[in-house]
């Protein structure tokens, strides 16, 4: 029993809280990122004190419509390179998201991707085949790791358009509060 005892009591010393960090984001913050295709250039912002709202125009395309607010966009851009001597070569992918001005560690599956509104933008010359459109099918994380950094884990799908973007692994430098 004493020895029982005495090993209860070291797993117990030896064991640490587990720390969830809440990071609130103040300012803009933008940065280039670490993994993204070798034929153009990605960025990740983080927009504060926004909303995201997407609308519907007349021809039944869906749009983004950012606006003062009390939550913090999540903002991947993927532009591709454009080709020289082609007018019309411009390719942008744009995968937007809507979190808690308290930014904390989350993980959504599927449907529920569309809580936060996560949706993809497909925008160039590409015929019938460009546009925003909810993200229905992927995982999407957010950790906290040390030095104020927020880890960023999302792998998505869409039926709708041809995507180059499918994955976003990228980490976030913050302010904690």
């Amino acid at each position: 029993m004493k020895y029982i005892l005495s090993i209860l009591a070291l797993l117990l010393i030896s064991c640490k809280p587990i720390k969830h960090a809440n990071y609130t984001i103040c300012n803009q913050t933008v940065s280039t990122t670490v993994n993204c295709p070798e034929n153009g250039s990605c960025s990740l912002e983080l927009i504060p004190n926004k909303s995201l709202e997407f609308k519907v125009d007349e021809f039944g395309n869906s749009y983004p419509v950012i606006t003062k607010g009390d939550m913090v966009i999540l903002k991947y851009t993927f532009k591709k390179n454009t080709v020289s001597n082609a007018q019309d070569s411009n390719y942008t992918e744009i995968v937007y998201a809507e979190l808690n001005k308290n930014i904390s560690e989350l993980t959504l599956k599927d449907n529920e991707l569309e809580s936060r509104k996560l949706y993809f933008g497909r925008l160039c010359y590409c015929k019938g085949e460009t546009g925003y459109y909810p993200i229905k099918k992927g995982e999407f994380t957010l950790t906290m790791e040390p030095k104020n950094t927020i880890k960023i884990d999302f792998k998505f799908t869409i039926k709708e358009v041809p995507q180059i973007i499918s994955t976003i692994n990228e980490f976030i430098s913050l302010k904690s509060n």
